[in-house]
C-alpha cells in the first residue's frame, strides 16, 4: 500500500467518524437528551473514555437511552481499531517513500479533510447536513405523535425537563394550573411555558395548557412522563 492511499483511506476515515457522531448525537436527542449534552456523551462513549457520574444518570435512567449507549460503545471500539489500523498503514506505507513523497502524500489528505470541515461548518451547508442527518435518524427512531419529554439536568433526586404537549391530556384540558393538583398531588412544578408562537409565560393560578406548548418542568421524571403522557422522542 503506497503512502497516498494509505493516507487517503485515514482521512476518509476521519470524515466517516465525524459523520458517525453527528448521527449518534442526533439519535440521542431522539430519545430525550439536549443537543450539548448529547454530543458530549456520544464524543465519550465513541472514544472510550467514559462519561461523567452526574450525567451518567441521564443515560442510565432509560432503557432505550442504555440500548443506545451500549450500541454507541461496540461501534466506536470497531471503528477506533479499525482507524488506528489505517494509521499504522500509514507509517508502514512512509519506510518505503521517498520524504518529499510522503509529505506530498500526508498533507493533500489532510488538507482535503479541512476543507472539506470549514466547507460543513458554512451556515448553508450546515443546515443541509443537519436536515439530511435528521432524516436518517428519523427513518432509525420510530416517530409517534404522542406528547415528547427531553431531559434537561438533575437537581437532587428531581429532574427538570421540557415537555412537548402535541394533545393536552384529557383531565388538564380546560384546567386553570391552581386546580390541576400538579403540584400539590404530583410533586410536579411547572416554571415555564412556551407557546406555540414562541411567546413565554410565567406560569401563574390561571393558566391552562394547549396543544403545542413546550413546558418547563421540575419533579419526579416517571412522574412527568405519566402525568404529561409523553415519551421520550426528539421533538
Amino acid at each position: 500500500m503506497n503512502v497516498y492511499f494509505a493516507a487517503s483511506i485515514f482521512a476518509l476515515l476521519i470524515l466517516i467518524y465525524w459523520l458517525i457522531s453527528e448521527l449518534f448525537t442526533v439519535l440521542f436527542r431522539f430519545v430525550g437528551l439536549p443537543e450539548e449534552k448529547a454530543r458530549f456523551q456520544v464524543t465519550s462513549l465513541l472514544t472510550g473514555c467514559g462519561f461523567t457520574t452526574r450525567e451518567s444518570e441521564m443515560i442510565l435512567s432509560s432503557k432505550s437511552r442504555r440500548r443506545l449507549a451500549r450500541i454507541t460503545m461496540l461501534f466506536g471500539y470497531v471503528f477506533n481499531i479499525t482507524v488506528v489500523s489505517a494509521f499504522v498503514n500509514v507509517l508502514l506505507s512512509l519506510k518505503s517513500t521517498q520524504f518529499s513523497g510522503y509529505v506530498l502524500g500526508i498533507l493533500i489528505p489532510l488538507i482535503a479533510v479541512v476543507l472539506v470541515f470549514v466547507i460543513f461548518r458554512l451556515p448553508p451547508v450546515r443546515r443541509k447536513l443537519d436536515t439530511l442527518i435528521n432524516r436518517i435518524a428519523g427513518s432509525i427512531m420510530r416517530r409517534e405523535t404522542s406528547n415528547t419529554i427531553m431531559l434537561i439536568d438533575y437537581i437532587g433526586k428531581g429532574t427538570i425537563a421540557q415537555v412537548t404537549l402535541r394533545e393536552v391530556p384529557d383531565y388538564l384540558e380546560g384546567v386553570e394550573l391552581a386546580k390541576s393538583g400538579l403540584k400539590e398531588k404530583r410533586g410536579i412544578l411547572v416554571m415555564l411555558v412556551e407557546h406555540a408562537d414562541a411567546s413565554i409565560e410565567g406560569p401563574g393560578a390561571h393558566t391552562t395548557f394547549v396543544p403545542g406548548d413546550k413546558l418547563t418542568v421540575f419533579g419526579d421524571y416517571k412522574t412527568i412522563c405519566r402525568t404529561f403522557h409523553a415519551k421520550e422522542l426528539f421533538a
